[in-house]
């Protein structure tokens, strides 16, 4: 059990990891001052080629379950994202954005019943202290919109993240991240044109590799990747995960791109890696009922212990990516 769940963590903390690139590829390869445009052609166009390669339609609730969950974990947050990034230094956008775990600790506690612990939240302040080591500089300006921004978009991914795992879709991963991808692009192009214009009538094949990179590396394989850890681990453990963007970030930027690597960001990378660590060794409990409760004799005969066997229901974990790949 404990290797599995391990394995499980380290395939879905590829999907963070790969998007800490995305500042490289968007910075090096893309048009200059198109945010909301990557984001557009990162989505879309994947989830368009998930729903193709499955050819699943929702069905019945989940048409207008798979747009809240697209607008919560794609658009929405992608939009605040930009937002924040565009007003506030990066180091304080991923400060703020580093209180993703601890919101979605208590929306688990509170939606789902999960009990919150003081290691839990511990773990969280110490990632967001890590995170400002590595990231955050003396000289940055805060801006009000900005980091109401980047606390919206930290709120509005831990919603999505718990209500996926409270929405199970009984349809194939790939399909419901198809769902999701092509529902949160389709609500990132209005606002796409509005604040950013018609888009460029012009392509480097730099541009098309990076549009391309982002399309079906960064977004098509490794959301998949998300959600199919969040059908196994608990919501807070795959959130904090996501701390590992900055950090892979930072790393990049240092072997790509020649950035300094200070011994402080380096604490900071330390700091992060072990409230990863400490968040992953810890299962979520259900709290303890409040009134006791019990239980009715029994009328018949108790059943035998192979009729038990055969009534225990088998929890359902999703179907493994790698079968639906075709």
């Amino acid at each position: 059990m404990l290797s599995n769940r391990l394995a499980v963590v380290l395939v879905t903390a590829l999907a963070p990891a790969v998007w800490g690139t995305t500042y490289l590829v968007t910075t090096e390869m893309l048009p200059p001052d198109r945010p909301l445009l990557a984001a557009v052609i990162r989505c879309l166009p994947a989830g368009l080629l998930l729903i193709a390669l499955t050819r699943t339609l929702p069905k019945g609730g989940w048409w207008w379950r798979a747009p809240v969950l697209g607008a919560l974990n794609i658009g929405g947050f992608q939009a605040l994202l930009f937002i924040a990034a565009y007003r506030l230094p990066g180091g304080i956008a991923a400060t703020v954005g580093a209180v993703q775990p601890l919101v979605t600790a208590g929306l688990s506690a509170a939606l789902l019943g999960d009990r919150l612990t003081l290691r839990t939240v511990l773990s969280g302040i110490a990632g967001v202290a890590g995170v400002s080591l590595l990231v955050l500089r003396a000289n940055a300006q805060l801006d009000a919109i900005g980091v109401v921004a980047a606390l919206g978009g930290a709120v509005v991914m831990a919603f999505g993240v718990v209500l996926s795992k409270r929405w199970v879709s009984p349809a194939p991963l790939l399909a419901t991240t198809g769902w999701q991808l092509t529902a949160g692009g389709l609500l990132l192009v209005p606002v796409t044109l509005l604040s950013e214009g018609a888009p460029p009538t012009h392509y480097t094949v730099d541009n098309v590799l990076g549009y391309a990179y982002l399309c079906l590396i960064g977004a098509a394989l490794t959301y998949a990747i998300w959600f199919r850890g969040l059908r196994v681990l608990p919501p807070t453990s795959l959130s904090f995960l996501s701390l590992l963007s900055p950090v892979v970030a930072t790393l990049v930027g240092w072997l790509a791109l020649g950035q300094d690597l200070s011994p402080l960001q380096a604490l900071g990378a330390a700091v992060v890696l072990a409230s990863l660590v400490v968040a992953q060794t810890q299962r979520p409990r259900p709290r303890p009922r409040t009134t006791d409760t019990v239980a009715a004799p029994a009328t018949g005969p108790a059943p035998s212990a192979d009729r038990a066997d055969r009534a225990a229901p088998v929890p359902d974990v999703g179907p493994s990516p790698l079968r639906e790949n075709a």
